[in-house]
């Protein structure tokens, strides 16, 4: 796994009785944008945790950059910035002040470099024109920019972004996707946890889908995709006829608008069904193959929508 970024091996984490993450075998290619996503009390947040090293498994091994956790942790954790759970600042200091004690706390750091480091974060998180405001002053989504900045006050080969939007709006959020993607380009890996499936589906090439617990899909987008069926649309104005054709097919839970005829391909060829309407007399205005959205796929993997505890 010389390629990997991270990657675990049947790693397990009990509470008790209760099993909050079984046997997971997670690869997160190096240079990829991993979008970690699951319902709430899934287990994704405690994974992260094992990562890291701020919980140990119960069972299970993990490697990052190539280096096992938490024996190497020390030296590894260097090269790993990371945004768990929030973020903790001191409220009486300002931005730049509580970056500058984060970063004299890092013993691998140039303190002649600290200022120029701290402004260069502030200043990619759109914060460096309130670099001198209190924290206590910063609005939910300031804060959330200072823990993003403070993941980045030194290069990075891995980091690993727990709700990296959260609590900002629409502006705040184009901003960091475009930062993640940023990050990829200058070649960190990212892994990024989050409840906000649109923007995953715009920033991430890899996924992984957790449920109760276990890893239920993993890889590129497209292969993850491909677990959920694609739809086939006939445009006509006979849809109820189209319908009866795409089951006769064998297309699945077929369905009929005023305009349209819509069902799951289930191998069956496009092109077998726009030539069978054609054949029996049934006009086709329009045909297209939809590809599943992310939400589709999400709920054909977990069977619940989003933020459901489990």
């Amino acid at each position: 796994m010389s390629d990997a970024a991270v990657a675990t091996s049947g790693l397990t984490k009990r509470f008790g009785h209760q099993v909050a993450v079984d046997s997971l075998d997670m690869v997160v290619p190096a240079g990829s944008v991993y979008g970690f996503l699951g319902p709430n009390g899934s287990g994704k947040t405690t994974t992260i945790r094992m990562l890291l090293g701020l919980v140990g498994p119960t069972s299970g091994s993990v490697e990052l950059l190539g280096h096992p956790m938490p024996e190497q942790g020390p030296a590894v954790l260097a090269r790993v910035g990371a945004l768990v759970e929030g973020p903790a600042f001191h409220p009486y200091l300002s931005g730049r002040d509580n970056l500058s004690r984060l970063d004299s706390a890092d013993s691998t750091t140039d303190s002649r470099t600290a200022r120029a480091r701290i402004d260069g974060a502030l200043d990619r998180v759109g914060l460096l024109a309130a670099a001198t405001k209190r924290y206590r002053a910063y609005s939910l989504g300031m804060r959330q920019r200072l823990a993003i900045a403070s993941a980045l006050l030194r290069h990075r080969d891995l980091l690993v972004l727990d709700e990296p939007t959260n609590g900002l709006d629409p502006q705040g959020t184009r901003e960091v996707r475009a930062l993640v993607g940023s990050l990829a380009d200058e070649g960190a890996t990212v892994l990024v946890s989050s409840h906000l499936l649109s923007e995953v589906e715009q920033m991430c090439s890899h996924l992984g889908v957790m449920h109760v617990g276990k890893l239920v899909a993993q890889g590129t987008s497209a292969e993850v995709r491909a677990v959920t069926q694609q739809d086939a649309v006939v445009e006509t104005d006979q849809p109820h006829e189209a319908a009866r054709i795409m089951r006769e097919l064998g297309l699945l839970d077929v369905r009929v608008t005023r305009t349209s005829a819509t069902g799951g391909l289930a191998g069956v060829s496009p092109e077998k069904i726009v030539a069978a309407c054609v054949y029996q007399g049934v006009p086709v205005t329009g045909f297209r193959v939809g590809a599943p959205s992310l939400e589709d796929v999400f709920v054909s993997l977990t069977g619940e929508g989003f933020d459901v505890s489990s």
